[in-house]
């Protein structure tokens, strides 16, 4: 996520040492003893000399560490009275080259080397405008504040880049490469992006399909891709290769983040767990009741999977999208529950909506999944073995009629957990290594081995493994399931929203997930089993449960596990009708929740 300032560049409060005119605006925060920024201010000051007056533009100002103890405010206030002189700049060098711990005396003696004037250098020491000046420059912070040090902005952005020069002059020019990264990371990191694209391949594959592209649509969707060895062949349509094997990644990251949270997070402890698991249990079987009013004896009875699922992407991006208007706590209870529900859908998904059993090929997998578990109990953490027998599980358990997404959800299970380790010892580790090269600037291969070593035990592997493919679920994966599964044949179909099955999925997300959360958790909260946080009003928890009918992707999945034909389009279109309306009503509430909250 990118880091902005609450006041940018400012020509007339900042100190700008070398002129205002830059293309490119660089604010620099100062705090003389700390170590980082002493480390990056020879880097700075070439900035200028680099680019010249017309190209970048410094602007310095102080940031004030929560333990001063090494008289960093004295310091910075010292630099100011100075600039009062016009001896800003040589009163910044001259701190920066004495011992980073700063005492009246040893900044009386620095002031006198510089020749100035000291009865109004004392004076502008202890001035109103050098209170002022400090006061405003953390102010101009914002929700930056506490970010790491060095800290420095570019065009307003925080610099994450390295610290050394060629990175630095690299976000400085902005060449083609970097603004594209910028603007990748900028889109990447937004809330509402992979909501966005899962909507723009919706809408494409409902163009395709209604405006004279359906039989090629379909068609495509058929075509057969496979694996062959010798007489061996194995081949799916390219529909099944991205709803039974593409997606199997998408349950392997769902799976890691059910885990994390089990054992880390918001559902490690029962006080933490009860309320948005009671939740997810209500948001679950109320619509599943709903649909059942509906459908019970019919032939479409099966379908009553399909309401019960929450799209956690689409649910998170609105409240994200909604800012303060939604308190942090509804947030985090959303995203647990979200997540309960995920592991609810998958085991329903495993156990009722599988393709009939062979136990040979059950077996086979059992005895995969076992080997995994042996892998994680033996404490091997590489990631690659766990994936290659991933594959081999995939195949048994699609083999075996179960879903084959529950090879990735297996798979996360077996992933070994470990807590991540002290940050400082491995920043430590890291020196050590570093100044352990005969040479320092030329970091040879193993020792940038044991650096990536020490790096990645700073979370465990199966945050690595998400970090790796949650790009590529959020914006590949679930498109291409969005695109190939959405095509519905709106212009001429028979759709009926009074149909049992379509009735009973529109009704199962708009009312019975509203109704099923909110009941429990007022049942739940009356009862004394659980306490609701004091920042959450009923409005708000009324709004989360309808955003919580957004069942969108999950949905659609099971549908396709459930129906086909003309009753797998019906219900398709059932789940994209009642989620925009879920959307709609959960983001309304919310506002008017927020806005008399606010």
């Amino acid at each position: 996520m990118s880091h902005t300032l609450a006041r940018g560049f400012d020509r007339d409060t900042d100190i700008i040492p070398g002129g205002a005119e830059g293309r490119v605006q660089i604010v620099w925060y100062v705090d003389y003893a700390c170590p980082h920024t002493r480390r990056m201010r020879d880097i700075i000051r070439r900035s200028p000399e680099r680019f010249g007056g017309q190209n970048a533009s410094v602007a310095l100002r102080f940031i004030l560490p929560d333990d001063d103890s090494s008289g960093s405010e004295l310091a910075a206030r010292a630099a100011f009275a100075a600039g009062r002189q016009g001896r800003f700049w040589d009163m910044h060098e001259a701190l920066f080259r004495a011992p980073p711990t700063y005492t009246p005396m040893r900044v009386m003696r620095i002031a006198q080397r510089l020749g100035l004037d000291m009865a109004r250098f004392r004076a502008d020491l202890d001035s109103e405008a050098a209170r002022e000046k400090l006061a405003a420059d953390q102010a101009a912070l914002g929700e930056a504040r506490g970010l790491h040090m060095p800290m420095i902005f570019i065009d307003g952005r925080y610099y994450e880049g390295g610290w050394d020069e060629q990175s630095l002059i690299e976000a400085i020019e902005k060449p083609l490469g970097v603004r594209i990264a910028l603007a990748s990371e900028d889109f990447f990191h937004w809330a509402a992006s992979a909501g966005l694209v899962l909507i723009l391949a919706t809408l494409a594959a409902l163009l395709v399909a209604n405006l004279g592209g359906h039989d090629w649509y379909e068609g495509f969707r058929e075509t057969a891709f496979g694996l062959s060895f010798g007489g061996a062949e194995f081949s799916l349509s390219l529909e099944y290769w991205i709803n039974d094997g593409l997606m199997a990644l998408f349950f392997l990251l769902v799976g890691i983040e059910i885990k994390r949270e089990i054992v880390f997070g918001e559902l490690s402890t029962r006080d933490r767990a009860i309320l948005p698991v009671l939740g997810a249990l209500g948001g679950m079987v109320v619509p599943a009741l709903v649909y059942m009013a509906f459908n019970a004896g019919t032939d479409t009875a099966h379908g009553w999977g399909v309401p019960m699922a929450t799209d956690i992407a689409f649910t998170l991006g609105i409240m994200a999208l909604l800012g303060d208007r939604v308190p942090t706590s509804l947030k985090v209870f959303v995203s647990a529950l979200a997540i309960a529900d995920d592991l609810g859908a998958i085991l329903v998904i495993a156990i009722f909506y599988g393709e009939g059993f062979h136990m040979e090929a059950f077996v086979l997998a059992m005895a995969v999944f076992a080997l995994m578990l042996g892998l994680a109990v033996g404490r091997v953490y590489s990631r690659m073995p766990y994936l290659l027998l991933g594959v081999a599980l995939w195949y048994y358990v699609h083999e075996a009629g179960l879903h084959a997404t529950l090879a990735g959800v297996l798979t996360a299970a077996a992933i070994p957990s470990r807590r991540p380790a002290d940050a400082k010892a491995v920043a430590a580790q890291a020196a050590a290594i570093v100044d352990g090269e005969p040479d320092a600037t030329q970091v040879g291969d193993r020792a940038v081995r044991r650096l990536q070593n020490a790096v990645s035990r700073l979370r465990e592997p199966g945050f690595h493994l998400q970090q790796a493919l949650e790009s590529w679920s959020n914006f590949l994966i679930l498109p291409l399931f969005a695109f190939f599964n959405t095509g519905i044949l709106v212009i001429g179909s028979s759709f009926s929203p009074l149909a049992p099955e379509s009735l009973g999925v529109m009704l199962g997300l708009l009312i019975g997930k509203p109704l099923g959360i909110v009941g429990i958790v007022f049942i739940a909260t009356k009862l004394g089993i659980a306490r609701l946080s004091s920042e959450i009003s009923w409005m708000q928890m009324i709004g989360a449960g309808f955003l919580a009918g957004v069942g969108f992707t999950m949905s659609i999945f099971i549908s396709s596990a459930a129906f086909s034909g003309a009753e797998l389009e019906s219900v398709k279109l059932a789940v994209l009708l009642a989620s925009a309306g879920a959307a709609v009503t959960g983001s309304l509430l919310l506002v008017l929740a927020g806005g008399r909250a606010q």
